[in-house]
Parts: structure tokens; C-alpha cells; sequence
């Protein structure tokens, strides 16, 4: 009888741990929405889908025994487009999370769906602050970096330098749009003016007039408030035309190593930016950049190196929780400080923004650089609680007042 009840016992104190872990349709199911064809291809893209890949394959492919899959699309860089994807990656691939998801307003979209089908949103790839502000979600993340964090690593940096007038060329998106309030906001508390602003259409080609509009407005500041190949064109384009030249600087609210490598150092030497990353920054970053190269031919940028985090993130906390339900992990998430090759220290707040520290670089001479992929020399690490928007100055709804 003492056996008998001993099983039993056992068996009782088996089944709750077995019922906890819960995968929906034996599977989890990974969807990495991005650009595949476009501006941002670059920034994120293809090289986005690689380090998800690498992600799984490094957790073993599999989670609480099941197999983990991973989906990718593109979306055209088009609200409407990005929407359709993710409903039915939801609704009828029964996709657990998405990820990467550059362009703010398709990924504040696509924040809505995941909210109220209970699903995980892990953004590297869009910036706009409001995806953790007043848009945030008990189930969105926003990994990488935000509008806010950049504006102030870069205006603090620069009006450092006396530079006090500034003139803004900015994408006339939600993400661009942000760059410059968040920016404007930051200027006006250290003293500095905005003379002016023009936006341009996503993807274009020609910087022509806008260039033209920011020299004759005499700022000392020309602030590019767009990211991906606009941000290089635009930089390509205003050397063209002289604007160093003429006496005034160039900033760039949102670039990377990738773009910087697209337009050259003779081209973009001495820019000074705000980076979450970046491949040479320590060991653990050159271990992964390597291994990411020998996949992609390339190192890659913050973008990638955000997704492959939360990612990793993500499974495990799958793995603590015994379940992939959407409330259940990211509570898992928010528990668990973040320590891997791309941030030190990083955390979760209740807002769903992961802060950690940010970098400010500059753009090395062509003499500087030692090889293909060495293109910044670190100016100054900002830590996480100066570089992001402190919660008391949030509008998320989340956040006990």
C-alpha cells in the first residue's frame, strides 16, 4: 500500500509539470517580417532572417521537445501589406511570434494584431518610440534601439561642440517623423534652434532639393531624420553638393555599419552616429560577426545582431515558462536580465523596451581603417538609463502611476 500511495504521490506531483508544458499545435512557430527587397534590405532583410536562423540552430532547434520553425516574408515596406502577413501568419499558420519588423508604422500594425490574438512582437528593425510609449503592449518588445535613444546620443554629442542651429531632412513616415520630435524635444532642453525641416518620400533616389533647402538655411546641423539607403544617398548626395564644404555638419539620426560600408569612408568620415552595436566591440561581438560572415559574406549590423538576441531570449524563456503562451513568456522575459553578445546587463521593462547601453561612434578616415569592416572608432558608451526615455516621462498605459 506505502508503494502504492508512493506512485501515486509521484505521479500527482508529474502531471501538473507535464501540463505546463504547453506547445500550441506541437510546434513553435517563428515569422521574421521584414524588407527583402528594398531600402532597408541591407539593415535588416535577408541578413534578419540568418541571425533568427542562427538563433534556433544555436538553442538546438528545438524547445520543450518541440521542434522550433522559422517563416519569413516581405513586406514591401507597406503598412497594408505587413498587416494582411501577420493576420494570417497568425490566423492561419498559427505563428507564435514575429520579428524584426523595420518600418514603425507596419510594426505599430502589426503590435495591435499580436495584442489581441495574444501573441509575441520582438522589433529590432523599427524605431519610432512610440511602439513602447503611449502604443505599448504586454506582449510587444522593442530590442534594438528607438527614435528617442538615437536623438539624444547624437544631439547631446554635438551641441557638445557648440553646434546650437539645426535643420532637419526627414522621412516623412512614422519612423521619421519620430526621429524629428524626439530630436526637436532633445534640442529644446539643451538650448539649441531648429531652423527649419523638409520631408521626402521613403526610398528616394534623388536628395537633390532637399540638400539644397538645408544649405540655404544656414544651419550649422543638417540632421538626416531617415535610416537604410536614404540616409546613404542622402550623405552621398550632400557631399556631391558640397554642404562639408561649405562649413556645416551632417548628422545621422539612424545608420550603420552596413550603410556606412555602402557609401565609403572618403564619403562619410567623420560622421558622428548612435549605434546599439557593433561587430568589434568585443569579443563576443567579433565571435558572432564572424560566424554570421561565413553565412552572409558580410558582418552584420545592430538590426541583425537585435534579432538574433531576442530571439534566443524569447526560446528561453519558452523553456523556463514550460509554455509558448504569448502573457506567460513575455512575464518570463521581463524576469530575466539579458547578458549575450549584444547587450551587458540589458533588461525588460514594462513598457516591453529592452534598454542597455548605446554607442556613440564616429566614422573612421579611409588612412584609419584596417581592414573591409572597420569603419567607427568609439567615442563614448551611454548607459542604459541616460540613453532611453526614463518611464517617468512614459505614456504607456502599462505602467503603474
Amino acid at each position: 500500500m506505502r508503494v502504492g500511495l508512493l506512485i501515486l504521490t509521484m505521479l500527482g506531483l508529474l502531471g501538473p509539470m507535464e501540463a505546463q508544458a504547453e506547445i500550441s499545435n506541437d510546434v513553435v512557430r517563428i515569422g521574421v517580417l521584414t524588407d527583402l527587397s528594398s531600402v532597408y534590405a541591407g539593415n535588416t532583410g535577408p541578413g534578419s532572417v540568418e541571425a533568427a536562423r542562427m538563433a534556433i540552430e544555436d538553442f538546438g532547434g528545438k524547445v520543450l521537445g518541440r521542434p522550433v520553425e522559422l517563416i519569413s516574408a516581405d513586406h514591401q515596406n507597406k503598412p497594408d501589406v505587413g498587416t494582411a502577413l501577420a493576420r494570417r501568419w497568425f490566423d492561419e499558420q498559427k505563428v507564435d511570434a514575429i520579428v524584426d519588423v523595420p518600418v514603425s508604422s507596419i510594426a505599430l500594425a502589426v503590435q495591435n494584431l499580436a495584442r489581441d490574438r495574444n501573441k509575441i512582437l520582438l522589433v529590432s528593425g523599427a524605431g519610432s518610440s512610440e511602439i513602447t510609449n503611449s502604443a505599448c503592449s504586454p506582449t510587444g518588445f522593442q530590442w534594438t534601439y528607438d527614435s528617442y535613444a538615437h536623438s539624444k546620443v547624437v544631439a547631446d554629442a554635438i551641441a557638445r561642440r557648440g553646434l546650437k542651429s539645426w535643420f532637419f531632412i526627414t522621412a516623412d513616415y512614422a519612423f521619421g517623423k519620430a526621429l524629428e520630435q524626439d530630436a526637436t524635444a532633445e534640442l529644446r532642453k539643451i538650448g539649441a534652434k531648429v531652423l527649419g525641416s523638409v520631408r521626402h518620400p521613403l526610398n528616394t533616389s534623388d536628395f537633390s532639393s532637399f540638400i539644397l533647402q538645408a544649405q540655404s538655411s544656414r544651419a550649422e546641423v543638417v540632421v538626416l531624420a531617415n535610416g537604410g539607403e536614404d540616409t546613404a544617398n542622402a550623405i552621398k548626395q550632400a557631399d556631391e553638393f558640397g554642404l562639408l564644404q561649405g562649413g556645416q555638419t551632417i548628422a545621422a539620426l539612424q545608420s550603420d555599419a552596413v550603410d556606412i560600408r555602402s557609401m565609403g569612408l572618403k564619403t562619410a568620415k567623420g560622421l558622428l552616429l548612435a549605434v546599439a552595436w557593433y561587430w568589434d566591440l568585443n569579443d563576443k561581438t567579433r565571435e558572432f560577426s564572424a560566424r554570421f560572415q561565413q553565412r552572409r559574406g558580410a558582418k552584420p549590423g545592430y538590426i541583425h545582431a537585435g534579432v538574433y538576441s531576442a530571439v534566443t531570449h524569447y526560446l528561453k524563456a519558452i523553456q523556463a515558462a514550460g509554455s509558448d503562451d504569448a502573457k506567460v513568456v513575455a512575464t518570463y522575459m521581463k524576469s530575466t536580465p539579458i547578458n549575450d553578445m549584444f547587450a551587458t546587463n540589458g533588461h525588460l521593462r514594462d513598457d516591453g523596451r529592452m534598454v542597455h547601453d548605446m554607442y556613440l561612434m564616429r566614422v573612421k578616415k579611409p588612412e584609419e581603417s584596417k581592414s573591409d569592416w572597420d569603419v567607427f572608432s568609439l567615442v563614448d558608451t551611454v548607459p542604459a538609463e541616460l540613453a532611453f526615455r526614463p518611464l517617468n516621462e512614459s505614456k504607456c498605459p502599462l505602467l503603474a502611476r
